[in-house]
C-alpha cells in the first residue's frame, strides 16, 4: 500500500531523527497533499512524478491562498520524502531539487501621507530640545536617513552654504545628500541651543541635555512623544520617516535610480520593496525613461 511507504518515512523520522509530533504532524500533511495532488495510488507511482507535476502542484496551493512558508515547507517535505526513498528503495531522481516556492511576501511599510508629515513639524518654541526635536525630524524627512545615521552626524558633516551633508551609511559607505529648505532653517535654529549645551569637545551635531552625543532611543522616545503632541495617531518611528521621504519623492519624481543612490541602497530592488512600488508603476518608469522602450513622436 502507498500508505506503507509515506507510514515508513513518518516513523523513520520519528525513530531515527527524533521529529517532535508537531514537525511529523506537519509532515504528514504535506505528503498526504502529494498523495491527492499526484494520485498516487501504488508505491511506484512515486518514481513516475516529475518536476513539471511538482511546480504546477505548488502553482495551484499557492493560487488557493497557500502562503510562502508553507509553501517551502511542503517542498521541503518532499524533498526529504525523496532522499529518503532514494535510500531505503532504490529510487534514483529526486525531482523535487531545485525547485523553489515563491518568496515569502514582505509586509508593506507604514508611511505617513504628506499632511501628516506636514504636521509633525508645525509650531513654534523657543525650548532647546524641543527645537533639537524639530531639526532632527527635519532633517530625518528631508534627506532619508536611517537612524544610525541621524544619531552620528557631526558638525563638519554639515555643509550650510552648500545645503548639503555627508552620511556614512551600512558597510562604512558615505553618501552625500541634500538638505531641505526647512530642513536647513531648523538646524540654523538649533545650532545656538547645541553651542550652549555642549560641554568640552563633543563634535555631535545633536546632544541631549546632558551635552553628550543623542542616543538611538533618545531619538525613538522624542518622535513618538512628538506625533502624540502634534496629535499623530501613529507610532512614529524614525524608519516611518524614511520610509515616507522614499515614497513622496518616488510619487513625485518616479525616478528609481535617484532615489535608490538617496538611500543609499546597494540593489534597486530593496528600493522597490522599500517604496512599495507596484509592477505597473515601475513599467511606467521605464516605459518613460529606457531609450529602447520609449515610443517614438508623431
Amino acid at each position: 500500500m502507498t500508505e506503507s511507504l509515506t507510514g515508513q518515512f513518518i516513523s523513520y523520522l520519528e525513530s531515527e531523527k527524533r521529529f517532535s509530533p508537531h514537525t511529523l504532524d506537519a509532515y504528514r500533511r504535506d505528503l498526504t497533499y502529494f498523495l491527492s495532488q499526484f494520485q498516487i495510488e501504488q508505491n511506484d507511482d512515486w518514481r513516475r512524478i516529475t518536476p513539471q507535476q511538482i511546480r504546477a502542484g505548488i502553482a495551484q496551493a499557492h493560487r488557493q491562498g497557500l502562503g510562502g512558508a508553507s509553501l517551502q515547507r511542503r517542498l521541503s517535505a518532499l524533498r526529504r520524502f525523496y532522499t529518503y526513498l532514494g535510500r531505503k528503495q532504490g529510487f534514483t531522481e529526486n525531482p523535487a531539487v531545485g525547485i523553489s516556492a515563491p518568496k515569502k511576501s514582505r509586509p508593506l511599510p507604514k508611511v505617513l501621507d504628506t499632511e501628516q508629515a506636514g504636521r509633525l513639524m508645525v509650531g513654534s518654541s523657543e525650548d532647546p530640545l524641543q527645537l533639537r526635536d524639530v531639526a532632527m525630524l527635519e532633517l530625518t524627512y528631508s534627506s532619508g536617513l536611517r537612524l544610525a545615521e541621524l544619531a552620528s552626524l557631526d558638525l563638519k558633516d554639515i555643509d550650510l552654504g552648500a545645503a548639503s551633508l555627508r552620511v556614512t551609511g551600512k558597510g562604512g559607505k558615505t553618501r552625500e545628500l541634500p538638505i531641505g529648505r526647512y530642513a536647513l532653517q531648523a538646524i540654523q535654529r538649533w545650532l545656538p541651543m547645541r553651542n550652549a549645551l555642549v560641554k568640552g569637545d563633543d563634535l555631535a551635531l545633536f546632544v541631549s541635555k546632558q551635552g553628550k552625543r543623542i542616543s538611538h532611543r533618545t531619538i525613538q522616545q522624542r518622535f513618538r512623544q512628538r506625533a502624540t503632541r502634534q496629535g499623530l495617531d501613529v507610532p512614529l518611528h524614525p524608519h516611518m520617516l524614511r520610509h515616507s521621504f522614499a515614497s513622496h519623492m518616488l510619487e513625485s519624481s518616479a525616478d528609481l535610480r535617484a532615489v535608490q543612490e538617496l538611500l543609499g541602497h546597494a540593489d534597486i530592488s530593496t528600493t522597490q520593496i522599500y517604496t512599495h512600488l507596484d509592477f505597473q508603476h515601475l513599467a511606467k518608469v521605464y516605459d518613460q525613461a529606457h531609450p529602447r522602450a520609449r515610443k517614438k513622436q508623431s
